[in-house]
């Protein structure tokens, strides 16, 4: 294992487990004490339509990760096997738990693929087919929901200015597009176009001042591309349609989950308005600071999503907060859990006592 395998391995330090889960709850109890009324739930009716829809909503994950399982299994020609492969999607979402969501679990992943049996270029060729994959789900989709939903019903929250130059969330959204945008511009150039000239452009741009403490991450980055190039360039159309269909069904299960924790507890009559919204509300979280988007999310789903809440005025804010908490627990929580479960036993298993 190289100096780069032992840095990111090095990077899932127990206190990056712990802070995430304080930033999260804390901002949740935050918002409890300052807008949570506990009585409105006595008007609530939590009956059996309530159990299905949750159950749902779990299925629901459940199948997101079915769908990133497929994925692994095609894009690495069938080489890593289904157990290894669930491993491995259990230990990419872990670190993507408690890295930064501009960040993602990508370094580490490299190393969680190669010990589950691809050689090191292979696994960076798969990691980063990975990540265009996912970006372009986002690249394709934002564009297309301004063909069926007016930009008014996608950023006019009561809240905030109706004049979408002025709405706060139009920006986020913008900014975070453009992010997207770029990179799989530079990622789509460097694997299929140019691997060398991008990796000499990353690394011219990586000397500046500001950026130069992390001009060592460049030059891995670079490397992983060029690795990679070789290896995604002589795949077929079919291989990239069937990983792509992979990953739409697991991003869109996932959006799908706010839609069931809604049907639970009240009538809901904007389903597709509701999973643009996540959408958008998934690339708006590419700009937080904070560990697996902990604190941003939650305030982004109670600020983008309270009125569709079917109930009284004064009590929806009440209704997002409890809601915001349990699509973390469902969505965001069991992935820390899992992860600090089977990463200790995955260490102990792939590298010695001395190694470590």
């Amino acid at each position: 294992m190289d100096h780069k395998g032992f840095k990111a391995i090095d990077s899932l330090r127990k206190t990056r487990i712990i802070y995430p889960i304080i930033v999260g709850c804390g901002f949740i109890l935050y918002m409890l004490y300052k807008e949570f009324d506990p009585s409105i739930f006595s008007n609530i009716s939590f009956g059996w339509n309530s159990i299905f829809w949750l159950v749902i909503a779990v299925l629901l994950m459940v199948m997101r990760d079915v769908g990133y399982v497929i994925r692994l299994k095609i894009l690495s020609d069938g080489e890593i096997s289904w157990l290894k492969s669930i491993k491995v999607v259990f230990l990419w979402e872990f670190a993507s738990a408690i890295t930064p969501s501009a960040i993602g679990g990508t370094s580490v992943a490299i190393i969680f693929v190669h010990k589950a049996g691809l050689n090191i270029g292979k696994s960076a060729a798969v990691v980063m087919a990975t990540s265009l994959l996912d970006e372009l789900y986002f690249i394709i989709f934002f564009p297309l929901l301004f063909i069926f939903v007016s930009p008014h019903l996608l950023f006019d929250v009561e809240k905030y200015s109706s004049n979408i130059l002025l709405n706060s969330f139009y920006w986020f959204a913008i900014v975070g597009y453009s992010i997207k945008l770029i990179w799989v511009f530079l990622l789509g150039y460097g694997l299929f176009v140019n691997p060398v000239g991008l990796r000499k452009t990353i690394l011219f741009v990586f000397k500046l001042p500001f950026l130069r403490r992390w001009k060592k991450n460049a030059y891995d980055a670079g490397a992983d591309i060029i690795f990679s190039s070789r290896a995604l360039r002589r795949k077929p159309f079919k291989f990239w349609l069937k990983s792509f269909f992979a990953t739409a069904v697991s991003w869109t299960s996932r959006y799908w989950v706010v839609n069931t924790l809604f049907l639970a507890f009240f009538i809901v009559h904007d389903h597709f308005i509701i999973f643009a919204r996540q959408l958008v509300m998934w690339i708006m979280m590419l700009l937080s600071p904070t560990p697996g988007g902990s604190g941003f999310a939650e305030f982004i789903f109670k600020e983008f999503l309270f009125d569709f809440i079917n109930t009284d005025p004064q009590n929806m804010l009440s209704y997002a907060v409890g809601l915001a908490f349990l699509w973390r627990l469902i969505s965001y929580y069991p992935y820390l859990i899992i992860g600090a479960i089977i990463f200790p036993r995955w260490l102990r298993d792939n590298f010695n006592k001395s190694t470590k």
